[in-house]
């Protein structure tokens, strides 16, 4: 049941990190702001739609938010959350989480591509790019994991992850703290609020998404954003199974303070120039391999 929780408790919160974020922004801005609840509104709204597809779109473009809300609610079953229980627990959970992630991308850009427009064939170029290069770090840090507990489940590895040296476990949640703003499409990676064409990156491949779809992808990125946070969290906390009460306000804790963070790095820094985000992917490589050695 404390697994169960942990996912109940992810499904219901995950829409709340976007509105987190959009409420700091508005208040470094000096505005009021949105409501941080404004994503569950929006869901609601785009359910009761219906959706309008381009006659020369195939079943690849129906498919594709199906797929990517699919991929992500299958890791974040084989993420542990504040109880130290996964969902679905087993052997190669690591790396199964990070190709569910890999086939949630693929699916947008496939169905991207299956739109036939040149502009969101350059978003899904963009985003093939930079994933590419975001996927090197993650790897890593797992693979610092997997090296000093010999888990290849995160259930099995985040306990012993505290036997880790707190420069390692530091040096890895930052990498995967710039993973989490390049996988998310924030800032400085890119501008979810965009609409200029020659810097949109994810929210172009959206465009021609409409009613449910797109409310299957807009959820898909908040339990994107969770599961990511998380990942990031429990570097920070790798406290083990049990369900208890401090564990679980400290993982939520952890949870709105990365929000937080986001809304202020969002805040204080301008999108980097597109030829600058490699740059900013290479230094979480950088940081990952740091973490990795030192572990």
């Amino acid at each position: 049941m404390t697994a169960l929780a942990d996912f109940l408790i992810a499904l219901a919160l995950a829409p709340l990190l976007p509105g987190i974020i959009n409420r700091v922004k508005a208040f470094f801005a000096g505005r009021q702001g949105q409501s941080p609840f404004q994503l569950y509104y929006d869901l609601l709204k785009l359910l009761r739609k219906g959706a309008v597809y381009s006659t020369c779109a195939t079943y690849v473009f129906r498919l594709g938010p199906v797929i990517g809300l699919a991929a992500m609610l299958g890791a974040l079953a084989v993420m542990p959350g504040g109880s130290g229980d996964a969902l679905h627990n087993f052997d190669g959970g690591i790396i199964f989480f990070a190709y569910l992630l890999a086939l949630a991308r693929f699916a947008a850009i496939l169905a991207a591509l299956d739109t036939g427009s040149s502009f969101e064939g350059m978003g899904a170029s963009r985003e093939a790019l930079y994933s590419a290069l975001a996927e090197p770090p993650l790897f890593v840090a797992l693979a610092m994991l997997v090296k000093t507990t010999g888990g290849l489940s995160f259930e099995a590895a985040f306990p012993d992850a505290a036997l880790l040296g707190g420069t390692p476990r530091l040096l890895a949640a930052a990498a995967l703290f710039l993973v989490f703003l390049a996988e998310n499409c924030r800032i400085p990676t890119d501008d979810p609020n965009t609409h200029l064409e020659l810097t949109m990156m994810h929210e172009v491949m959206v465009l021609d998404h409409s009613g449910p779809d797109f409310a299957f992808i807009s959820y898909g990125a908040a339990l994107k954003m969770w599961v990511l946070g998380a990942l990031t969290a429990r570097f920070l906390l790798p406290f083990g199974p049990g369900f208890e009460l401090r564990q679980e306000a400290l993982f939520l804790a952890a949870m709105f303070a990365i929000a937080l963070l986001t809304g202020v790095v969002e805040s204080c820094m301008a999108r980097l120039r597109l030829n600058r985000v490699p740059a900013m992917l290479l230094a979480a490589l950088a940081l990952s391999f740091a973490a990795f050695v030192t572990a």
